[in-house]
């Protein structure tokens, strides 16, 4: 299978990458600097001139924050840049995955949000997010949407692949205690796409590792407890108290409807994908949260 992976320079983008070449595909991969999506002429071009098989956008702007002061960059990354692969892919007759998040749905609910919630974004990265999945499904009807959330993994920088680094390193840290995900392993995450899109199957996925939900505070303690390091120095906050610029949902587990009754496995449970993970040796830190 011809593939090509954008945000490829990222930790999720990395690993569907190497997923991808390992299991013999051709694999194009292009970065932010070699491919921005948000240009609808050079997005074009590109897969015309590399006829792929299969798209998978793993591209996107992650900065939270950021995008709360930027509206602008947050939808011409999020949402036109899902709608020129759409219709690139359209005119070459590819098929699409483009991924998604958790922080679509506001958080007020007590369970696991299934396909069947109604979105309802809370902050400007998650409304660019969501109008990503929109355009892009009204673009080309082969358009798979993957949502996810709480992605960890080697190569990343955000606080859940960090906080092992960082406790070792002494850092004196706060993890959120009132915050729910379901952690996702960037590689199981990275295999798991490979098979949607094999699948080409259109609709939205929600892909995460099996197992309840977890806080911020829990999750860094497994963690630290399974890399052997005190937790001493970690600090148990209140979401409300970090006073950020965007708002964040107070649960965003994630369940999926779907892979079972297509036949796909259950993903691997997150604590066991974080027991390897912990057991990996020092990594360096390239690339922010998809």
């Amino acid at each position: 299978m011809r593939v090509l992976v954008t945000g490829a320079g990222g930790m999720v983008g990395c690993a569907v990458s190497e997923y991808c070449s390992s299991c013999g595909d051709i694999v194009f991969r292009y970065d932010h600097q070699s491919l921005d999506i948000g240009d609808t002429d050079r997005v074009m071009q590109t897969l015309k001139k590399d006829k792929p098989h299969a798209v998978i956008n793993c591209a996107a702007w992650t900065d939270v924050d950021g995008c709360e002061g930027d509206q602008e960059r947050a939808f011409s990354a999020n949402a036109r840049g899902p709608k020129n692969l759409a219709n690139a892919s359209r005119e070459i007759g590819a098929g699409l995955v483009t991924i998604s998040t958790d922080y679509v749905f506001d958080g007020e609910k007590d369970g696991f949000y299934t396909q069947r919630d109604q979105p309802n974004p809370r902050s400007v990265y998650a409304a660019s997010k969501l109008e990503g999945e929109r355009q892009a499904q009204l673009a080309y009807a082969r358009t798979v949407v993957v949502r996810t959330g709480f992605v960890f993994g080697p190569g990343g920088t955000n606080f859940l692949s960090t906080i092992i680094e960082r406790a070792k390193r002494g850092e004196k840290l706060k993890a959120i205690r009132d915050a729910y995900g379901t952690p996702t392993y960037a590689p199981d995450l990275g295999r798991r796409l490979r098979e949607v899109a094999q699948l080409d199957l259109p609709g939205i996925f929600h892909v995460v590792n099996s197992g309840e939900g977890v806080s911020y505070e829990e999750f860094a303690r497994v963690a630290l407890g399974l890399a052997g390091c005190v937790s001493t120095n970690l600090e148990s906050v209140a979401m409300a108290s970090l006073s950020r610029p965007a708002a964040r949902p107070r649960n965003s587990r994630l369940k999926c409807l779907l892979s079972e009754a297509i036949g796909l496995a259950p993903m691997p449970v997150w604590k066991d994908s974080l027991r390897g993970f912990a057991a990996l040796p020092a990594r360096t830190e390239v690339a922010a949260k998809p």
